[in-house]
């Protein structure tokens, strides 16, 4: 199946917020991160702005021109780790200030992101749930990978569920140690890619 691959704007802002919120509405960090419905329903959303604000501002949102499928990425430069980085902290304050899990998972995170090489960093994927199992989560990936190809430039990511950790190894990620436990939550699984010639 082709998919139609466009780089999103800030007018594309609201529709792909809402898709962020209903693709990861049965992701386990998510629901580690936001575990009562209440406050799912009220801070995930925020959540997924927030994130995605960042994301526009430095980096790059793929977006299946149907607005079924969003990839977000960010390019990261060899050596660039700030163990004093407030973000995790901010972020926290600006969405739910008691939610202490907001900024834990931020600093889990960063703690097992690599620092030794420049890469591309797949923040986040979401597909349409009523579309899911349609290629269109495998053809926004290809695509960055491809232009990773190119450029000689590896991916990184963490999986944040089995069946993603599955999808990404067949892609051609390899799983890194540690693996991330999160704090009587999931699992994640950091992940690498070396760009192929």
């Amino acid at each position: 199946m082709a998919v139609v691959i466009r780089a999103a704007g800030a007018g594309d802002r609201e529709a792909v917020v809402r898709l962020l919120d209903a693709a990861f509405h049965d992701d386990p960090v998510s629901n580690w991160v936001f575990p009562e419905e209440e406050s799912f329903r009220r801070g995930h959303p925020l959540l997924m702005g927030a994130f995605l604000d960042l994301v526009l501002e430095g980096g790059r949102v793929d977006l299946a021109e149907d607005g079924s499928a969003v990839a977000l990425w960010l390019s990261v430069p060899e050596g660039a780790h700030d163990e004093d980085d407030d973000g995790p902290a901010l972020l926290r304050q600006a969405i739910d200030p008691d939610n202490k899990r907001i900024e834990a998972v931020g600093r889990l995170t960063s703690g097992v992101h690599p620092t030794h090489t420049a890469h591309e960093y797949l923040w986040m994927i979401a597909v349409d749930p009523a579309r899911r199992g349609e290629g269109l989560g495998t053809a926004l990936i290809a695509a960055a990978l491809e232009r990773c190809d190119r450029n000689g430039t590896a991916a990184y990511l963490e999986a944040s569920s089995a069946r993603s950790r599955d999808l990404y190894t067949r892609l051609g990620y390899t799983v890194l140690d540690p693996v991330l436990e999160l704090p009587d939550g999931p699992t994640m699984w950091p992940m690498w890619r070396e760009p192929r010639g």
